[in-house]
């Protein structure tokens, strides 16, 4: 009994985030109400409140249910034990990592829709500030991931040397940022999304001190 109601709350909390995420991008996150969530998800405010203690937590649930996999496949990508041989090509790795992201936009309907709320839905102020600025802690993280494939490109001598790892990092970073709010913008697909692919692949190859 105890293993079923478990379960039975595990299910809930998922139907409350699908449920938060949906009417976010109907009607944008500071026009929802957890009682318009509850009513979308089929459930009672009281439930809402007995997984979150408010919107600004569902909402985070929401972007970490989405955020914790890409990190840890970025990780996987760029930090491995297989990344940090010698013979293996950081910049590769790096674009591997953009690529990655990329693909599960286009084949995950719960990416797509969460960074669509995240970058179009949402107005960070209020209780909301809190989650900004947890957003940045991860963007840090982020930049440091590529300084780290950077000053290792650099070392193997496949990486331009007129600017230091983090002036590389941070380009990345910003060039990618940029993409995926234009690419989320972009819902017919006429003018980023059907270019991400070639656009990451330029912006890994102007770093290469030989063209590949």
């Amino acid at each position: 009994m105890v293993r079923k109601t478990k379960e039975d709350a595990a299910i809930t909390r998922q139907r409350l985030i699908h449920a938060a995420r949906e009417v976010f991008l109907l009607k944008g996150v500071s026009r929802t109400s957890l009682e318009q969530i509850a009513s979308h998800a089929g459930v009672t405010r009281g439930a809402v409140y007995w997984h979150f203690k408010n919107k600004a937590e569902l909402f985070y649930a929401m972007r970490e249910q989405v955020f914790l996999p890409l990190i840890d496949r970025m990780d996987d990508t760029l930090l491995s034990e297989q990344s940090l041989t010698v013979d293996s090509d950081p910049l590769s790795r790096i674009e591997k990592s953009l690529l990655d992201t990329i693909k599960e936009l286009d084949l995950d309907l719960a990416t797509r829709q969460t960074y669509e709320v995240m970058m179009s839905k949402c107005e960070y102020v209020d209780e909301f500030a809190d989650v900004l600025q947890e957003i940045l802690n991860n963007c840090s993280g982020i930049v440091e991931k590529y300084e780290s494939a950077y000053e290792r490109s650099q070392k193997l001598g496949i990486a331009h040397s007129n600017l230091s790892p983090k002036e590389l990092a941070m380009d990345t970073h910003l060039f990618f940022s940029g993409l995926l709010h234009m690419w989320v913008k972009d819902a017919d697909g006429s003018l980023f999304r059907n270019r991400a692919h070639s656009l990451i692949q330029t912006h890994i190859k102007l770093r290469r001190t030989s063209l590949k």
